[in-house]
């Protein structure tokens, strides 16, 4: 099998932040990872399939707004109509307003704030490629 991957980079901003203190909602992440499934299943499929269940999600840093997060995925299995996927995010700069309210940094190593794995199903008769 082919090695299909795919990655969004973007910045959470205010409206993004559902908490106290700034903090982004971690299903906004899940958001991202099907967003990123999405396109994982048109490169492989031509078409935007359904996404059925994550076996799998780990919150494991804290988002804030400010955050650039990377949400990248991969395809790890193709059945006859299910597709496996995995997915990390990644916080990659974070703002630094204890500098100024424009301050950020460029983090040395980006830091993995969620986890996930899950299927999504494209059916046979939207499967426009690979046949």
């Amino acid at each position: 099998m082919e090695k299909v991957t795919s990655m969004i980079r973007l910045r959470m901003s205010s409206q993004d932040a559902h908490y106290g203190g700034n903090l982004v909602d971690g299903a906004h992440m899940l958001a991202l990872f099907g967003d990123v499934a999405t396109e994982l299943l048109i490169i492989q499929d031509g078409d935007e399939g359904l996404f059925c269940a994550y076996d799998n999600v780990e919150f494991l840093a804290p988002v804030f707004a400010g955050d650039y997060i990377e949400a990248v995925g991969e395809i790890t299995h193709v059945g006859n109509t299910s597709r496996k996927m995995v997915f990390e995010a990644r916080k990659i700069i974070a703002p630094r307003t204890d500098i100024s309210a424009s301050a950020a940094d460029v983090l040395s190593e980006p830091i993995v704030v969620c986890r996930a794995s899950g299927t999504c199903v494209v059916p046979k008769q939207c499967q426009r490629k690979n046949k």
